[in-house]
């Protein structure tokens, strides 16, 4: 005799079932495309740099992700079907969390791109996706054919971005933003792939700290010199090199300590600093023998009315005799914080019709 009463149960519980069913997908899952230097293995990706993200289309009414960082805590931006007038910002720290990115989704195929806006002094940890509904995970093509790599500092970083106005630019985490930093405005209006390596405070010669760009410029890790990238993994049509902000400053600081520990107790000679810019603009042409080189300073006040700097980049690519070398000057945005979203976007203007002027890629 059939058992009417439990047979409802079980088909009842099989509809919940079906409607709220769950799929967890891996790091290391080939369908992720993964943009910017990371290190993914089997249970965990490490995101370090800044413009770092993690994309995926699926079907299913909801999806969350599985994060936590160290050192610092640290924000990113879900963008869903390619929405990025509405992005959902969160912030992870040394807690391992599930962070509901979005849910009741409508029907159909979705998208979603984590992307990492904070500075490359946090250490991110993304453990996978969990997606809700009825859940499938589809292919995942990356069609951008373009690519472009930027080494930087705070301006390529995204530092101060998001400081509201009459705001303190203190380079709290939650001000860094990436996303509308000109390197990333530019690479999304070409539809290209950016690899972005930046980091606030750092040099060519001397930095606010012990590294400087040469010592790291090569590393999956910033902070870590065994971490080496595998420059084959990806090579750019274009690099674009803004650097010198900082060793501005800090050469004329003898009291500093990172100055007494790269130049000791003597003013770096005019000679050294071409020299410097010279041999890490070589190390980036022998990792990408054909690539375009933009070699730009600005648009803080290194750039300002009188200033040597861009002079000395000059000199530095004049005697690399490159024709695929080029220098290119952010003017100084004549304000002392760090560029904001305006700003940010007339370099970006300024850099593409550069790019369309002089490049053919």
């Amino acid at each position: 005799m059939i058992n009417f009463k439990k047979l409802q149960v079980l088909v009842l519980f099989a509809f919940i079932s079906c409607g709220y069913a769950q799929q967890f997908v891996k790091p290391d899952n080939k369908r992720i495309n993964y943009t910017g230097r990371v290190d993914v293995s089997t249970d965990s990706t490490m995101f370090y740099w800044p413009g770092t993200t993690a994309g995926i289309t699926f079907k299913g009414s909801g999806v969350s992700v599985k994060m936590k960082s160290f050192k610092e805590k640290a924000f990113f931006y879900a963008i869903i079907d390619k929405d990025d007038k509405k992005p959902f910002k969160f912030e992870t720290d040394n807690t391992l969390r599930t962070i509901d990115i979005a849910k009741n989704l409508g029907s159909g195929t979705h998208t979603l791109e984590i992307y990492k806006l904070s500075n490359s002094t946090s250490v991110n940890v993304f453990y996978g996706f969990e997606l809700y509904g009825q859940t499938k995970l589809l292919k995942n093509a990356d069609h951008r054919i373009r690519k472009i790599e930027f080494y930087g500092n705070s301006i390529t970083a995204g530092h101060g971005v998001d400081v509201p106005e009459g705001g303190r630019d203190s380079g709290a985490p939650e001000y860094f933003n990436n996303y509308y930093t000109y390197a990333a405005l530019t690479a999304r209006h070409y539809n290209a792939k950016p690899f972005i390596i930046a980091r606030s405070g750092i040099g060519i010669t001397v930095s606010w700290f012990p590294e400087i760009m040469p010592e790291t410029y090569n590393r999956t890790a910033p902070l870590d010199p065994l971490s080496k990238w595998d420059f084959t993994k990806y090579t750019p049509d274009i690099v674009v090199v803004n650097l010198f902000q900082n060793d501005s400053w800090i050469v004329n600081r003898p009291e500093h300590e990172q100055f007494k520990r790269r130049f000791g107790t003597e003013k770096p000679s005019e000679t050294f600093i071409i020299q410097s810019y010279a041999d890490f603009v070589r190390s980036v042409r022998n990792k990408y023998p054909s690539a375009s080189i933009i070699c730009a300073l600005g648009n803080m006040d290194a750039t300002r009315s009188g200033s040597e700097w861009p002079g000395y980049i000059q000199k530095a690519v004049d005697q690399l005799n490159d024709k695929k070398i080029y220098t290119l000057v952010f003017p100084y945005k004549e304000r002392g914080n760090h560029p904001d979203r305006k700003e940010q976007e007339a370099m970006s203007k300024q850099l593409i019709e550069f790019i369309d002027r002089n490049i053919k890629w």
